[in-house]
């Protein structure tokens, strides 16, 4: 197999300190790298769908919930666990563009609902499709039974601090 720029980094260290157990930094090296990649990738192809981020994960929780495609602040705050103050501003790009309208909670006099338009249904399902084909397009240079080996060691790895906060 040919090296790639995490070996040379750690064959490096390895010179430089020959005494430290590199392996782990090989491991998170590749995993942060690919992250930072694909993420930037993603971040280009929304970018071009009139989606940041934050705006994609608001729609995108949206549009999972199933019809009518209708949430609560309080519940999308939940999904993506932000505040009330964190949300608004999101909200208010998704409504400038036509992504989503606010009406009134018909069970709450002072509450709202969110819901997602046909403009903001088409696209979010497009961002959804081509960040799906990219990330198959990622994936292709493994065989089957090596995508399911990754996935099943990424969860166990994942589930090891998954109810850890994010710190960004």
């Amino acid at each position: 197999m040919t090296d790639d720029a995490v070996d040379r980094i750690i064959e490096q260290w390895r010179r430089e300190m020959p005494d430290l157990e590199l392996d782990s930094m090989a491991l998170y090296g590749r995993i942060h790298r690919i992250s930072q990649k694909l993420g930037s990738r993603l971040h280009r192809l929304r970018a071009e769908q009139g989606l940041g981020r934050n705006e994609f994960d608001v729609l995108a929780a949206i549009r999972r919930s199933g019809a009518p495609f209708t949430l609560s602040p309080k519940e999308i705050g939940a999904t993506l666990m932000l505040s009330s103050g964190g949300l608004t501003g999101r909200l208010d790009k998704l409504e400038a563009a036509g992504f989503i309208e606010r009406l009134p909670d018909p069970a709450d006099r002072r509450g709202l609902k969110v819901r997602m338009t046909d403009r903001g249904g088409e696209v979010i399902e497009e961002a959804v499709r081509t960040g799906v084909e990219l990330q198959e397009e990622t994936l292709a240079v493994l065989t089957e039974a090596e995508r399911d080996q990754l996935g099943a060691l990424l969860r166990k790895l994942h589930l090891g601090f998954e109810d850890q906060p994010f710190d960004d």
